[in-house]
């Protein structure tokens, strides 16, 4: 017996270099991944769109639908973790990166087959849009601050560096033990002087 899978409303939103966009799409597909990897032209048609620039004070440009030029978009964020259908989960290793997609800087979780090292992995990442899940994305540049998200879907091709990740905390081995510091010796002072004798000038 075969099920048919009904077309749902998914929201979206897009990141390029100069905006914002917000809508929905119509779609089978199960995840953001899907629908962006798995699109039949370079674009994507969305509906109640808005639309929103960096650095502008001005409202967001609403548009009842809006064609986005995949090419365009630095990546795509979805406050929501969609599981994998158990029928096409492969299993996969979760490692901590940092990518530069400039003006932005994504930081998260790449997954990875087993059994490779991070460097062998990188060359196997084909996809044009990678998951980034567990996300914190932000933009010095265009003074966007840091923001979570459950995944963001980076566009490979606009990314510039995809490199391992690791916490540093900065106050780690602040107010350790330290050495104590030798004595400041004075010119012409002994390190060691011997208290005078009761009665010597």
């Amino acid at each position: 017996m075969t099920f048919e899978v009904l077309s749902r409303t998914v929201p979206m939103t897009l990141y390029t270099e100069q905006f914002i966009v917000r809508g929905a799409i119509q779609t089978r597909q199960h995840r953001v991944t899907d629908i962006l990897n798995g699109a039949d032209q370079s674009f994507l048609v969305l509906e109640e769109v808005s639309l929103e620039e960096f650095g502008s004070n001005e409202l967001p440009t609403r548009a009842e639908f809006a064609q986005v030029n995949l090419g365009s978009v630095l990546f795509a964020v979805s406050l929501q973790a969609v599981e994998p259908i158990r029928e096409l989960r492969t299993q996969k290793i979760s490692e901590r990166a940092l990518v530069s997609i400039p003006p932005f800087r994504v930081i998260g979780n790449v997954h990875l087959l087993p059994e490779r090292s991070f460097r062998e992995s990188l060359a196997e990442l084909q996809a044009p849009f990678v998951p980034v899940t567990d996300a914190v994305f932000w933009s010095d540049r265009l003074g966007e601050g840091r923001q979570s998200a459950a995944m963001v879907a980076v566009n490979q091709a606009r990314a510039q560096i995809l490199a391992p990740y690791r916490e540093v905390d900065p106050w780690a081995g602040i107010g350790a033990a330290s050495p104590p510091a030798s004595p400041t010796r004075l010119p012409g002072v002994p390190d060691d002087r011997v208290p005078p004798a009761p009665g010597s000038g």
